[in-house]
């Protein structure tokens, strides 16, 4: 079983290769010596080294207290969440998972291997409370690809103790400073090893500001694949928030190919904004199956106590668990299918090899302010044909068609922003509040429909159904309160980009 830690660590080079007296500093009363440890790693990529380009580490260590397999995801600067699993001979299939988005059909190989003997020293406070751990690691890296290669190095590594405040970190790198100690060169061992045995991949030069219209659209698309890409470890591990991320990323890549067609060919991208489209509706699955558990759920607070019965909290919680049980079997199926894994092929070649149309040269604000006024346009005539229609089924159903076309034009919105400035960034402000509003709407409409079916079922069991009829009303009420407000709300963003 892997678990999971913060790892919040600073690494430094010395000429001397010391580590200064560090008693005193941010509340340290103590140096303990915790001796000598000697750690063997093999570090594990794929040949074209695609989690090192990502600054992602995979690891098979033996020695110290935490020997096993490590994988390292970045998460800031100096800040990396490991996951670990226990020692075994073969790479363990929880962690060949959490890098597939990445290493796709590719296998990781051993790549280098690291033996470091590593002096500890615990830094603790009066009350003999751990704050930081320090060492001094003497590293020997064997190359362990192409022509191989064997270097040596020293350096110093301060890791924070767990639930630390990172401020305290500042003030060892102050005094560590004042005695010459300086920040090394590389942000892992790995990345030194591979730089110093002349075998690190280095990563494509950082892309000059976009210019033109193609420019603009495809750094807007390559951020969204980047994102999923990154988030496909945090799904699995069922991170809060991450499967909705996923799907907003999702749907801002299909928008982004439907949106500018003036700057990529509709006939390359229109089979790629078909599988973001089925790759957003099985994320959005259990999405929506949770954002509607949590309101009926918090529905129940509302209701006085006679209403609020033991009963009806059992029914509704039964409802979501069932609901939701087999969510993250499904997301991983998903995730690990070739279905997938050929959508993301997909978007690199894209990517790599963007099927730009002639408007794709010219200037990017009078191009993408087009087809952003086109969407907005389309907007307007969704918007106007559901406040025309009486409430009901019908009005329902265009409200939401309304609200799916607003967020496109948010995305819209967003990638032209570098372009467009405050104008754009307006807008996006403007489509945001739109489809909150639209979205509660939603929300109630399925609310409804779901707290029909639990009547029917409390009334088949015999029990009262009124609870379940006063849920209902109020989210009627919601939804009432939804259309009053839209066209005021319409209003104000119509006049201020449309007037």
């Amino acid at each position: 079983m892997a678990e999971t830690k913060r790892e919040i660590e600073r690494k430094y080079e010395s000429d001397d290769s010391g580590l200064p007296d560090l008693t005193g500093i941010g509340g340290v009363a103590a140096v303990l010596d915790k001796g000598l440890v000697e750690l063997d790693a093999t570090y594990y990529d794929t040949a074209d080294q695609r989690l090192a380009a990502a600054s992602v580490t995979l690891r098979r260590r033996t020695g110290g207290s935490d020997a096993g397999w490590h994988l390292k995801l970045p998460v800031a600067p100096g800040v990396r969440d490991e996951i670990r699993a226990p020692l075994s001979d073969t790479l363990p299939e929880e962690l060949a998972a959490l890098v597939r988005s990445r290493v796709r059909e590719a296998q990781p190989v051993p790549l280098v291997r690291l033996r470091s003997a590593r002096d500890v020293r615990h830094l603790v406070d009066a009350d003999g409370a751990l704050l930081a751990e320090a060492s001094v690691d003497a590293v020997t890296a064997e190359r362990l690809t192409g022509a191989g290669g064997t270097v040596q190095w020293t350096e110093i590594e301060v890791e924070l103790a767990d639930g630390g405040d990172p401020a305290f970190l500042d003030q060892v790198e102050k005094r560590l400073a004042r005695a010459g100690v300086r920040p090394s060169a590389s942000p892992s061992k790995l990345a030194r090893a591979l730089e110093l045995t002349g075998g690190l991949r280095r990563p494509t030069a950082a892309r000059a500001e976009p210019v033109t219209a193609g420019d603009h659209v495809l750094a807007y698309l390559r951020a969204q694949r980047d994102a999923l890409v990154a988030l496909d470890p945090a799904v699995r591990l069922d991170t809060p928030d991450a499967v909705h991320r996923m799907r907003v990323a999702t749907r801002r890549a299909r928008s982004t190919l439907r949106t500018f067609r003036t700057v990529l060919d509709r006939a390359v991208t229109e089979p790629v904004a078909a599988e973001l489209k089925w790759l957003a509706g099985e994320l959005g699955v259990d999405r929506d199956q949770e954002v509607l558990a949590e309101r009926l759920i918090g529905a129940l607070d509302g209701l006085p106590p006679a209403l609020a019965t033991g009963r009806i909290q059992e029914r509704l919680t039964s409802w979501a668990r069932a609901r939701g049980a087999a969510a993250p079997a499904h997301l991983t199926g998903v995730l690990d299918s070739p279905r997938h894994l050929a959508l993301l092929n997909t978007l690199d070649a894209l990517l790599a090899d963007p099927p730009l149309r002639e408007a794709a040269a010219r200037k990017p604000r009078k191009v993408l302010g087009a087809a952003v006024r086109k969407d907005l346009s389309k907007l307007t005539t969704l918007v106007e044909r559901a406040l025309a229609l009486p409430p009901g089924t019908e009005r329902d159903l265009a409200l939401h068609e309304a609200r799916k076309k607003a967020k496109r034009t948010r995305y819209a919105a967003e990638a032209a922003t570098p372009a467009r400035g405050a104008p754009a960034r307006e807008l996006t402000a403007a489509m945001k509040s739109l489809t909150t509003l639209l979205g509660d709407h939603q929300d109630s409409v399925m609310a409804r429909h779901t707290l029909r079916e639990l009547a029917a079922v409390a009334h088949a069991a015999g029990e009262s159904a009124f609870p379940y009829g006063v849920l209902y009303g109020r989210e009627e009420a919601r939804a009432a309160a939804a259309e009053a407000e839209l066209p005021k709300r319409w209003r104000k963003a119509a006049d201020r980009f449309l007037g």
